[in-house]
Order: C-alpha cells, then structure tokens, then sequence
C-alpha cells in the first residue's frame, strides 16, 4: 500500500535521529568526563615558603596541591581552584594576590587535572567532597585562623557545591560560576550549532539528555545533581559572585541565578567589558578592593 511507504520514511528518520543523539550523547559525555591534562608548570614567590601537599579522596584517587605560605602570614588560608582543562598553575595569578596580602594559598589540581588523579571529572559531584576533604586536611595539619575559598569556572561552581555539607569556609569569592550543569551544557553545546538560538537549543537538549544517560549508565553519575543553586539552599556561607557581562562561555545569568537563591548571603559584581574570568584584567583595582575587602570584612575570629 502506497499510503504505509511515508509512514515507513518517518520512522526510519526518526529511529536515524534518535540514533544521532544518542552518538552525539556519547561523544559529548566521554570529551566532558576525560579532559586534556595541562602540564602544571612551577611557581614560587618571594618570601614564601612553598611545598607539595596531598590527600586521598573518598574514592582512592591521590590529590595534589601545593601550599604557599608567606613569611608575613596572617594565619588565614584560601583554596584556590582552577577551571576546566587547566592546573593548580592557573590560579597562580589569584595565588600571587592572596600571598602579597598575607594570606596562605592552597592551590590543588582538581581530579582528573594536572597531577591528581581520579578517572574522570565529574564537575561537583565528586569534586564538592574532595574540597571538604583539604579543608579537613588544612584544619588538622595548618590549623587556620579562617578559612577562605576562591574558585573559577568550573573550580566556582564546585566550590559552590562544596558549601552544601562544607561550613567552615569564613567567606568564599566564585567568579564565572554556573548554575547546574545541565543548564550550562545546553549552553555549551547549542554554541556550536549554527542557526537561531530558539533552534540551537531544541536540538542540543536531547544530545545533553542522552548524554547524561550515558554517564549514568556508563560512570554511575548522575550529572543532575551537579548544581551550585541547589547547594546555596543548604549553605548560610558568604558568597560574592564575580561574572564578566561579556562572558559567552557561561552566560553572567547563571550567576544572576544563584543570587537569587539568597539575596542576604550573597552578593553580585557584574563587570562591563569582562569575558570568562577575566574580571581582573577588566577592573584589576575594584577586583583587588572587592575580594580582600570580601575576606577581610568576614572573619571568624
């Protein structure tokens, strides 16, 4: 019967794009979950005594970090955390800032990043305990007079996920950070399709969903729950949220989102001009007065 051959065209072009998204489902989860490692080059400051430091993560993996401490310290220590696909060599800049006004640095690499290990990068869900567990390691071994967190990109939105079950930090600063995850990864794939942003976005949320259930299935991570708003909910931590208005990777409502959550713990820099976490080159002296002032303002003792 001629009338069943469009009926059979519309089934093998809807089990052929079903079997495209879950390809590109498959490929998106593998490039997330296994990033290129950067090489994690030295780095020193004047007067600042500077080692190797690690612990054990909850699942066997091996963390590394290296602790600056000043000569001139405050007694205050930050955990510095970098951004997707870089190393504890990233935030040296942030390190430097820190280190010059006193304070002690702990600046690790992030699982799956530079020298620590763990299989794969899981984007909070494993990385939120693995800040709990230096924060452990800082309390029991350096015995801070406050603790202090600093974190970009993805280093922010783990950091942020971190204060759900970690309350010790004094103040913490998240610059660029995203909302969820999977609101960021729609984000990040519908980029890379060409076309109206309406369109760009129906087709990269099947691709992000079959995605997420490849991890699933594939890793046992379940990467919904990856999400910084949901956190701020069970946190009472000061948090300043620093985002670029020019930022195209993680778009600054991300951030506009979190502040939301909790308007009275919470506070937004918005900064014209500034891509993705590049507040400083944008506003160098308002970032320093900003940040230490955010600090400084909220100690514990």
């Amino acid at each position: 019967m001629a009338w069943k051959r469009p009926i059979a065209w519309v089934l093998v072009g809807a089990g052929t794009g079903v079997a495209l998204c879950l390809a590109a489902g498959v490929v998106l989860c593998e490039n997330a979950v296994h990033v290129p490692k950067r090489v994690t080059l030295e780095a020193s400051f004047a007067h600042t005594d500077k080692r190797t430091v690690q612990i054990t993560a909850s699942d066997g993996a091996v963390l590394r970090a290296w602790l600056f401490a000043p000569q001139n310290s405050n007694g205050n220590y930050v955990i510095a955390l970098h951004g997707i696909s870089d190393s504890r060599a990233g935030v040296m800049g942030l390190a430097r800032l820190f280190v010059e006004n006193h304070y002690a640095v702990l600046a690790p690499d992030s699982r799956g990043h530079g020298e620590s290990g763990g299989e794969v990068v899981t984007y909070g869900l494993r990385e939120a305990d693995d800040v709990h567990r230096w924060v452990d390691w800082m309390v029991a071994s350096e015995h801070p007079r406050n603790v202090y967190g600093m974190g970009e990109s993805l280093g922010a939105g783990v950091l942020l996920q971190s204060l759900a079950r970690e309350h010790r930090f004094s103040a913490v600063v998240a610059e660029c950070p995203f909302a969820n995850f999977e609101r960021v990864a729609v984000d990040r794939v519908a980029q890379r399709i060409p076309g109206a942003q309406l369109v760009r976005n129906a087709l990269a949320v099947p691709m992000v969903w079959s995605g997420f259930l490849y991890a699933r299935v594939r890793y046992g991570l379940d990467f919904r729950d990856a999400s910084p708003e949901t956190a701020l909910d069970h946190s009472a931590t000061p948090v300043l949220l620093i985002h670029g208005l020019a930022d195209t990777n993680i778009y600054p409502e991300h951030s506009k989102t979190l502040a939301a959550r909790n308007p009275g713990k919470i506070s937004l820099w918005l900064v014209p001009g500034a891509r993705h976490t590049a507040a400083y080159d944008a506003a160098p002296l308002e970032f320093r007065t900003r940040v230490l002032g955010w600090f400084a303002d909220r100690r514990r003792d």
